[in-house]
């Protein structure tokens, strides 16, 4: 398993071409080992499924193969201790050769469900043309583990999103007399300050001490000496489980009204909900029953904050039965990113374990 990762490491999987590349040779490690699956495309993107077991429910295995852009050593692996070192080594190629390991292991004699691996490559551009494609065709399950790096903690909840755009309308002037004119730029600022006093800012979940905003874009200006009459800002805002887009949206709009600003509001995108898989869920339970059985140790719930493939797939149960839950390792998107070698294998153990409800 971990000669595979250290093998899926040096695939420079960092474009479209590159992931596919790397799907291939995934096909071509479970074909050498009598596994059946399928290769499905969509838009130019590659994607695995395969299916293992037979009953009334389904877990799905998904991971990614695609990695954020590294140095050209990035993709040397390296080990030193218990850390590989290498692109994807937490994020997540990790998390992919651990769940092909277990697919491959699993006795099918002993399996009284449906187990499916998914392996997609375009999470780390938002998952759309894979991971959403294959739930839009019918590809989904009952629970849904994302092997993410999490540390072996289970990540059952996550923030939703919702991104929008405000253009605040001024006055041009002259730059020497900007009395004269009203200032876009200032009106952005003036709001962007306000919007931390908005009641949605100090809400508090049992996971989550706060929703997220970034103000992640401006676009504004264009002289020295004109006071910008125009100023478009780009908010990225991640809402709590129990929160209402609707209702954040209706704050954030009524909040231009309060301060008599001259704004109009544009959400760029259909807000992704939130992510709210009880503890009481029963995958939950025998989730967290594996990981002491291979751990000794107890499990640690979390919410997490970014969002992951979990969405598209939990978009089929009303926001339920999907989660982030992978291998320990660090500085994914990093310089030294590393996977932990211990947890990898301890990862591939507990699928196992909750797969087979041993």
């Amino acid at each position: 398993m971990i000669h595979l990762l250290k093998e899926l490491i040096k695939i420079e999987s960092d474009s479209r071409e590159g992931a596919n590349a790397a799907l291939v040779f995934c096909a071509g490690w479970l074909e050498a080992r009598d596994i059946e699956f399928q290769v499905l495309e969509n838009n130019g993107y590659k994607m695995l499924v395969a299916t293992k077991g037979h009953g009334n429910e389904t877990i799905i295995w998904n991971g990614h193969i695609d990695v954020v852009p590294g140095h050209s050593e990035q993709f040397v692996p390296m080990i030193e201790k218990d850390k590989l070192y290498g692109r994807g080594a937490a994020d997540m190629k990790a998390g992919v050769a651990a769940m092909m390991q277990a697919f491959v292991e699993i006795d099918e004699t002993r399996l009284e469900r449906i187990v499916q691996l998914h392996i997609v490559t375009d999470e780390e551009i938002g998952g759309r043309n894979t991971s959403k494609w294959l739930v839009e065709q019918g590809y989904h399950g009952d629970f849904v583990i994302c092997g993410e790096p999490t540390g072996l903690k289970v990540g059952l909840q996550s923030k939703g999103i919702l991104h929008f755009d405000i253009t605040f309308k001024g006055k041009p002037a002259h730059g020497s007399r900007p009395w004269e004119g009203i200032n876009a730029i200032e009106s952005a600022m003036k709001y962007h300050m306000a919007l931390s006093e908005l009641p949605f800012r100090k809400e508090t979940s049992e996971y989550f001490g706060q929703p997220s905003v970034n103000l992640a874009m401006i676009q504004a200006g264009d002289r020295y000496n004109v006071v910008p009459e125009l100023c478009t800002v780009k908010y990225d805002i991640r809402f709590m489980p129990g929160q209402s887009a609707e209702e954040i949206t209706d704050q954030l709009t009524g909040l231009i009204k309060t301060l008599e600003l001259d704004g109009e509001y544009e959400a760029s995108d259909t807000p992704t909900p939130a992510l709210t898989t009880p503890e009481d869920n029963p995958y939950i339970v025998s989730l967290q029953d594996a990981i002491r059985k291979v751990t000794a140790d107890d499990p640690i719930l979390f919410g997490q904050h970014g969002a992951a493939d979990t969405r598209y797939y939990a978009a089929v149960n009303g926001g339920q039965g999907a989660i982030e839950f992978g291998p320990a390792g660090d500085d994914w998107h990093g310089n030294a990113e590393f996977g932990k070698i211990s947890s990898i294998e301890q990862f591939k153990d507990i699928l196992l374990q909750q797969a087979l409800n041993e």
